[in-house]
Parts: structure tokens; sequence; C-alpha cells
């Protein structure tokens, strides 16, 4: 919230400010809703319509090389041709920022959908976030003329993060950090009190709608032991130093990509190389990674321990590749699927390492290596597991993980305003 906002009338304001932060939530999970079925319409459309209707194998090496071609050339001409190039490259930001021109909305929408439907390794995070606070900056500040802009832009993060995983705390999480750093008087809580108004509304509206994005269920763990927390300790900055093997060569990747000029060359090209990738790793390997991560779990103990480093190691280069070259999306989710094929390595080379334990202390450092923020990995690996027993060993095993990244370069292109 603004410096000083909420003045001495702070129960009065925060009031008055609660329907527009339930109207923003909920509008921030009816347009996520929206557009990620929309992209399901579309993938089911690529994915086995089209290639029953034409006798084709969509899990064949040529149709998944030449959809992901394809795709990258579709995106490629959205972002160069569309007014305000489908937003800002995803590489080089973060979740949140100012709000976009509202023209804007419809290539930045169009090759969000297009990635995520073709099989481009991002999830929905950082483009459904840039809609979302374009679109409600627009109509709340129509509604209610008083609310600043820096606010909505705040509720509108809290309320898709809120719709995106199912519940409120991963954006109060997320917030601590931020309201931490403002001078707007009062309690904390006070200013955390309208993001969690607005990141409830979109948990609750989404969850109406159908659910969360992510549902993965793992086996409970029961109370954790001595062992449990050494294993931990070790699993978690492991993970985080593998996912840093991939944010290591991102910078220079994205500036390969970015060196041919045209959007329409470095899209084409980054979606040339997810097609041979998916041709390597098949079409578990495609895609945001929510679906793809519960089917490994499924399945965990078909696969043969290899076989899991073999996925993880595809999907990485796969994030990699696409988020250099210029799709728009976010990195949470294909992370997620890559801590889940680490955690079910270790538990098969491991078994003394509860699945449980070994597949959520692996999310955690990867999504930290991959997001640099301790709140979203820890969030996202707790819930993951609804365990309560896995939860304090995990707080734990945070610390390792964080000092293992802490001085390693962000996974963004202009890494010079992120020491």
């Amino acid at each position: 919230m603004p410096e000083g906002f909420l003045g001495h009338h702070r129960v009065r304001t925060l009031l008055a400010l609660a329907v527009p932060a339930v109207l923003v939530g909920a509008v921030s999970a009816l347009v996520l809703f929206s557009l990620d079925e929309l992209s399901r319409l579309l993938q089911h459309l690529i994915w086995d319509t089209l290639p029953a209707a034409v006798g084709a194998d969509s899990d064949g090496g040529w149709w998944i090389f030449g959809t992901l071609t394809l795709t990258g050339f579709a995106v490629g001409l959205i972002v160069r041709y569309a007014p305000g190039h489908a937003g800002p490259d995803s590489a080089a930001s973060e979740l949140g920022g100012t709000a976009l021109p509202l023209g804007v909305v419809p290539g930045l929408a169009a090759v969000a959908v297009l990635g995520l439907a073709g099989g481009v390794s991002l999830g929905p995070e950082n483009p459904i976030i840039a809609i979302n606070t374009a679109l409600l900056t627009v109509l709340i500040g129509r509604l209610f003329a008083r609310v600043p802009d820096q606010l909505i832009v705040g509720l509108t993060v809290a309320g898709t993060v809120g719709a995106l995983f199912g519940t409120p705390v991963a954006a109060a999480l997320l917030f601590t950090g931020i309201a931490g750093t403002m001078k707007t008087g009062g309690a904390l809580f006070d200013r955390l009190f309208l993001p969690l108004v607005s990141a409830g509304a979109g948990a609750v509206t989404m969850t109406l709608l159908g659910g969360t994005l992510l549902q993965i269920e793992l086996p409970p763990m029961g109370a954790p032991s001595g062992w449990d927390v050494l294993a931990g300790f070790i699993v978690a900055p492991l993970a985080a130093a593998f996912g840093l093997l991939g944010v290591a060569v991102f910078a220079p990747v994205h500036r390969g990509f970015h060196r041919l000029g045209n959007p329409i060359l470095f899209t084409t090209l980054g979606g040339a190389l997810l097609g041979l990738l998916g041709v390597l790793g098949g079409t578990l390997t495609l895609f945001k990674g929510a679906e793809e991560s519960a089917e490994l779990m499924l399945h965990r103990g078909d696969e043969p321990a290899w076989t899991l480093v073999y996925l993880a190691v595809i999907k990485l280069a796969a994030l990699v590749v696409s988020a250099a070259a210029g799709f728009r999306g976010g990195r949470i989710f294909p992370a997620v699927f890559i801590g889940v094929a680490v955690g079910l390595v270790v538990a098969a080379f491991v078994p003394a390492v509860p699945v449980s334990l070994a597949v959520s202390a692996a999310v955690l450092g990867l999504v930290l290596a991959v997001a640099r923020d301790g709140w979203m990995a820890l969030f996202i690996a707790v819930v993951i597991t609804g365990d309560a027993g896995v939860t304090s060993v995990l707080c734990l095993a945070l610390l390792p993980a964080w000092l293992v990244v802490t001085s390693a370069p962000h996974m963004l292109a202009s890494d010079g305003a992120h020491p």
C-alpha cells in the first residue's frame, strides 16, 4: 500500500477497500480460469483431435517437433507485429510491476495461450499477472477512483497468486517481504489485510470454478525423525544446486537467441529446439508441468531412477530454452516438475527417505533456484505435501538451500539489477 494510505481511520479504510479487494481477487481468478481453459481446448485440438484426423501419432517425433516449431513461429509473428509486441520479455521481468496498456493484452494473451497449448515449458503466472494487472487497473480505477494504482497492482498480484495455488497463504507470505519495506503505519497485518482479502477471493473463486492448477498427491510421512531432518538438509540444497545449472547458462542462452534480432527467428528456433528436446524426453517433458508432475507421482516406481534423472535434465534444458527464446510465461510450474523428478530419484536411490520428504524438499530447492523467493519455494513445497509433519523439516531445509542460491545469479536476462 502507498505510504500513509491507511491514515488514522484504518478500520474504516480497510472495510471500504475490502470491496474492491474482493472484486480484484474474483476477477483475477476468472481471467486465469478462462485463459487456462482456452489453452486446454487448444491443446486438445493440437495434440488429440488433429493427429487423430490425419492418422498421425501425437507422441511421435515428427508431430512433437513440428508442433513446437510452428508454435514458436506463431508466437514470433505475434511478438513481432502485435501492438505492444505482446508485452515485455518474461525473461527480463519478475512477477508484478507496472500495469501494461490495455492494447498489449490481446497479444500477450494470445502468445500465453499458444505457448501453454503448444507444449512450451513455461507456466501461466507471469503473463496472467500482467494481463490481470492491466485489466484491473482500468476497471477498479473507474469503479473506485480513489484507490491508488500501486495498491491495485499489489492486490492483483495477491489475487492471482491466490487463484493459482488455491489458498491466500502464498500471497500473505510473499507480501510480508513487500509490506515490511513500506512505511504505511499500523501493524504488519494491517498492511497484509487487503492482499489477504484479494488472495482469499481469488482462491475461493478458483476453487468454485474447478480447483487449482497444481494438484499433486503425496503419501503422508508421519512424525519426522532426526534422520528426516538430515535428509532435508541434504536434498534441498542439492536440488537447488541442480537448478542453478540452468540458471548459470540462462543469460548467455538468452543473449544468443536475441542476437538474431527478429523475434520470428529466435522464437521459431526456440520452438525447434524445444521440439528436439520433446522428441528426446517425450510428451511428459512438454507443457507447463502441473499435470505432468501429478502423472510422475501417480506412476512413481514405474520408471528407473536414471530415467527420472534424464527427464529432469531434459525438462531443465526445456525450461531454459523456453524462457530464453522469447516465449511468455513463468518458471515455477516447470521447476515443480523438475523437483518432483529429482525427489523421486532420491527416494529411489535412498529408500529410507520418505517420498513425501524427498519430493517436497527437492521442489523447495528447485523453485528457490529459479524463482529466488524463499516464501514462494517454502509455500509450494508445503502445499504439494499437505502434511503438517513435513512442514517443520522444510522450514529447516530452506536454510542451507538459501545459502546455496543467495550469491548465485538470478534467472533473469538483465541480472545487473539483481545482485
